[in-house]
């Protein structure tokens, strides 16, 4: 009997895991980490399956909302392998020790605050996992070729494909043969989209007997706000001009390397003013060096750039920040300047300093240019809540608040319809993840509607059978 078990991004966006048994052996899909709020609970939850019962994991991609939880799971009793890609292999210890210091050195801050309030806090206190923990991940992690199957159980194959996302990332090809029957399960992980800089465009697969996919951005297209260098451009002139910062929440991984791709072009072409553009994220600028190592990933476009004399991921003003003393630094500016900084949501890491600093100040723009979930600070900035807490102090919002939507590494609806209009027959049928429940429902309608397929939006802990 073929299960598959659904432990994570169900009705949510982050947290994806999923867990697929046949044969009496179970392989992990993806094991991320919770990051909506009301949701970081079962980051400190034991896994439903146990870790010692799970024989490998595949790894679509190095986001934490997809591999964030895997110290702690290797640590809870996991030893089998991890397939992924080797751009993936080379990022994941740089992503997964850049969470366990984040997690390290929150839990720290926090118990210094508690014990300064007269106050105990909850897990919090205590890091999630800690550098000792990512290192025990590390001999497990295998490297994957696109479009090489590669056999995880006796009974299981995956193949990797080009999801288009970030660099490395894939989508999989999951054959599974039981009892003499053969089936295709087919996995999304987050779907990029088209005529994006850098990398290549998603691949479209022809068949599946099960579709699980993401649905992030399932219910809207992404604004049509024009040119996203001239969108960019209008915001640091007119934010430099006023004499303030321009604050950027940046996913280390594929964001600052496309934000510094744009800044580059602008700074080469005379576009904006010779101001200090901080990459402040030491996570950021070692996954630009591990970048640079793996060109044949890129599109044509950027290998072209690469070998040019203006290099895009290299310009005038750029300053890679990575020590603490030189993050705080940024602070005495007193010159205009662009700070880009991780967390991309704002739930940890650097940019909630930047964000004390800078978001009350009208002359500065807190400026987004990723998806933010639903519970998280970025959304409550966005979605124009007056006064937000951050390191637990409250702080009003007198920065202007600007969204440059074209930077999405998620494809938006139409994208996602491209892609599953590519499938040459239905599936049995398909499963929506990844997606905050009201999206992933919209999108399941339209599916059920216009192409009469058969979908279900499955709940946390939800086990399906796959005959």
């Amino acid at each position: 009997m073929v299960k598959l078990h659904f432990l994570g991004a169900n009705r949510q966006v982050t947290g994806s895991r999923y867990v697929l048994e046949a044969d009496g052996k179970q392989v992990m899909i993806d094991c991320g980490m919770f990051q909506e709020r009301q949701f970081q609970h079962r980051n400190w939850d034991c896994c439903p399956i146990p870790a010692s019962e799970i024989d490998a994991m595949l790894l679509t991609h190095v986001h934490i909302d997809h591999s964030g939880l895997i110290p702690k799971f290797v640590r809870d009793g996991f030893r089998g392998p991890i397939h992924c890609t080797a751009p993936s292999v080379a990022m994941t210890e740089v992503m997964l020790r850049d969470a366990a210091k984040i997690q390290e050195e929150d839990a720290a801050y926090k118990k210094k605050r508690h014990q300064r309030e007269g106050r105990r806090g909850p897990n919090p206190e205590i890091p999630l996992y800690t550098d000792d923990d990512v290192t025990a991940v590390l001999p497990l992690l295998r490297n994957c070729s696109y479009q090489q199957p590669v056999p995880v159980t006796d009974a299981i194959r995956a193949t990797f494909h080009d999801a288009g996302h970030i660099l490395g990332s894939a989508m999989l090809e999951v054959d599974v043969t039981e009892g003499g029957k053969s089936t295709k399960i087919i996995f999304s992980g987050d779907i990029g989209q088209w005529n994006k800089p850098i990398i290549r465009d998603p691949s479209l697969l022809p068949r599946g007997d099960y579709i699980i996919m993401e649905s992030t951005y399932g219910d809207k297209m992404h604004a049509a706000g024009g040119d996203i260098g001239a969108q960019l451009e209008r915001v640091v002139q007119e934010t430099l001009g006023a004499g303030g910062n321009v604050v950027i929440p940046t996913f280390a991984t594929e964001r600052a390397q496309e934000l510094m791709y744009y800044f580059g072009r602008l700074a080469h072409a005379g576009r904006i003013p010779q101001a200090p553009v901080f990459l402040d994220s030491p996570m950021a600028v070692d996954i630009t060096g591990i970048f640079l190592r793996f060109v044949d990933y890129f599109d044509d476009e950027m290998s072209k750039l690469i070998l040019a004399k203006e290099p895009p991921l290299h310009f005038p003003g750029l300053t890679m920040v990575r020590t603490a003393d030189e993050s705080k630094r940024i602070n005495h500016l007193r010159q205009g300047c662009v700070i880009m900084a991780s967390s991309g949501m704002c739930n940890a890491g650097r940019i909630k300093h930047h964000l004390k600093n800078n978001i009350g100040r009208p002359e500065c723009t807190i400026l987004f240019v990723g998806h933010q979930s639903e519970g998280t600070l970025g959304r409550q900035i966005l979605d124009g809540q007056r006064e937000v807490r951050i390191h637990g102090q409250l702080y009003h919002v007198r920065a202007k608040i600007a969204q440059i939507s074209g930077f999405s590494a998620h494809a938006d609806r139409g994208g996602l319809l491209k892609w599953l209009t590519n499938f040459k027959q239905p599936p049995r049928k398909l499963f929506l993840t990844h997606g905050e429940e009201s999206v992933a429902l919209a999108l399941a309608d339209h599916v059920q509607k216009n192409m009469s397929w058969t979908v279900s939006v499955p709940r946390y802990e939800e086990t399906v059978e796959l005959t």
